[in-house]
């Protein structure tokens, strides 16, 4: 009798208990604190990620690079961005990188911790003047070159035989712009393309398939203004060539850094 007494007491209490929830001891505020302070944690890491600047990485805060720019339209270039950013009032994008221009087709990349080492990158100069550069097409807020945009499957260009086509977004990419024969070609992920040496030059273009892309007006000035920025004279200067293939050298095409794919144009410039 014991045992079954002891039995259905048992009973009673796991019937009681059905449906009633495990609560912490001392209610719900511990919990809650500790997930507040985690949630924190994470934010707080990840911020340090993106701000801390990559000191052993050039370009670092110390620098002052130079990177020729121009864009191409069909069969030509466009007026170079207008503002120097850093004229009061301060465009807040200029304290913030630290990548700006002088109105003379140059960007000056002197910059803040979020546009040094792996982060400097080609976006942050479309982000400093507002610009869209994509596959689709390029776009210029109304402050440059009156808001023109150039849109793939819209805006056509001229083919060598002068027959209007779609046309398309590339950029070229030259590491150093005394160097016109070896070049890297981009026809996606362009706010990726990495800014790693002083003296770039970069054309944006927007053109028909199978256009030479020139290299920007600007490139034979950097030598003078990289040595203007540091003090000493000013050399002389020649540029020999500006087309981005010549006969025998190679030319990159890539779809979106760091993927890269080799292509046979090598065709005479």
């Amino acid at each position: 009798m014991a045992n079954s007494s002891s039995a259905r007491k048992v009973a009673r209490l796991a019937q009681k208990g059905k449906g009633r929830k495990v609560r912490f001891q001392g209610g719900t505020l511990f919990p809650s604190v500790m997930a507040i302070v985690v949630v924190l944690g994470l934010v707080l890491v990840g911020y340090a990620r993106q701000a801390a600047p990559d000191s052993d990485e050039p370009p670092t805060v110390n620098d002052h690079w130079h990177v020729s720019y121009g864009f191409y339209a069909c069969d030509q270039f466009i007026d170079d961005l207008k503002g120097t950013l850093d004229d009061e009032p301060v465009d807040p994008n200029y304290l913030k990188y630290g990548v700006h221009s002088h109105e003379d087709g140059v960007i000056h990349w002197h910059p803040q911790a979020l546009a040094t080492g792996r982060r400097a990158k080609f976006g942050v100069f479309f982000d400093s003047y507002s610009l869209r550069v994509s596959p689709d097409g390029i776009g210029f807020p109304i402050a440059q070159n009156e808001g023109k945009s150039y849109t793939v499957g819209t805006d056509k260009c001229k083919d060598e035989s002068g027959k209007e086509v779609d046309a398309q977004v590339q950029v070229v990419v030259w590491d150093s712009y005394d160097k016109p024969d070896v070049s890297k070609k981009y026809i996606a992920d362009f706010d990726n393309i990495r800014i790693d040496k002083d003296q770039m030059a970069i054309t944006v273009a927007y053109i028909a398939p199978g256009t030479e892309i020139p290299l920007p007006p600007s490139a034979a000035n950097l030598p003078e203004l990289g040595a203007v920025d540091a003090g000493g004279p000013a050399p002389t200067t020649t540029v020999a060539g500006s087309a981005t293939t010549v006969a025998g050298s190679p030319t990159t095409t890539v779809a979106g850094s760091p993927t890269t794919t080799v292509a046979s144009d090598t065709t005479g410039g």
